[in-house]
């Protein structure tokens, strides 16, 4: 992992080198502290989470918090033991109406949040407006590349790949 970060930060600074007037759009993930290019807006924010995963982790966590102390009042226990009953009703029906899942994702999916980061960082490096769909297309030919090192391979997403943040 070590050495990823390090080809990451080596990324960031030759972008500041090329374009010193980005430096006030990077700020650090208040999280997990590491540097990321922000959209020109949120420059100077030190409260921002980094497109990473910790965003996400960040928000699930919220979420979870919610439901936790919406289940713990009156009309949250009353509505979980609902949809309790309703799904002990039905649940010998659902598993012989659809069969088992299986993997059929061919190609390495990159998340929407991450997309929308390459988009803004792009914009910002290239001063024009690049496009989801440029970005998209960027993406997919990088990862069709094959690698020149034989070396184990870091990044892996099967059918059961985990998404939690870093």
């Amino acid at each position: 992992m070590r050495g990823l970060v390090a080809q990451y930060y080596w990324a960031v600074r030759s972008v500041l080198r090329d374009k010193p007037e980005l430096r006030k759009c990077l700020t650090r993930c208040r999280h997990c502290r590491i540097l990321f290019f922000t959209h020109p807006r949120n420059a100077g924010r030190r409260d921002l989470g980094c497109p990473f995963g910790c965003r996400q982790a960040h928000r699930k966590q919220s979420a979870k918090q919610r439901s936790i102390e919406f289940y713990r009042s009156d009309a949250g226990k009353i509505k979980k033991r609902n949809l309790n009953a309703r799904r002990s009703q039905r649940h010998h029906l659902a598993e012989s109406a659809f069969p088992e899942k299986r993997c059929t994702r061919q190609q390495e999916h990159v998340s929407a949040d991450i997309e929308r980061h390459l988009q803004v960082v792009s914009s910002l490096i290239d001063a024009r407006r690049v496009t989801r769909q440029e970005i998209r297309e960027l993406v997919t030919e990088i990862l069709r590349q094959l690698r020149i090192d034989k070396g184990k391979r870091l990044v892996y997403r099967g059918c059961d790949a985990d998404n939690r943040s870093p």
